[in-house]
């Protein structure tokens, strides 16, 4: 257990952190899949739009990585642009 009064802070500062992050992942995977299962073009275009600026605010605050951000999104471009 902490010891010192600034561990105790730390430890509440991280699980306030943790939730808030916890939530904003999913939050943006029940979109991703939201827009996985869209079967309409301009509802999709306009879905992307939006789910890619979640993961972009994923990826700034490090909750997931630079990379596994352009992958994500690439991917869904490629799926939105090859609906009919």
């Amino acid at each position: 257990m902490a010891n010192h009064k600034s561990a105790e802070k730390r430890i509440r500062a991280n699980e306030a952190k943790r939730v808030r992050n916890r939530y904003q992942a999913k939050t943006t995977r029940t979109q991703i899949k939201k827009l996985l299962g869209t079967e309409k073009k301009d509802e999709a275009q306009a879905l992307l739009k939006e789910v890619s600026s979640l993961i972009d605010k994923l990826a700034k605050k490090n909750i997931i990585h630079w990379k596994k951000a352009a992958n994500q999104k690439s991917k869904l471009t490629k799926r939105v642009n090859g609906l009919a």
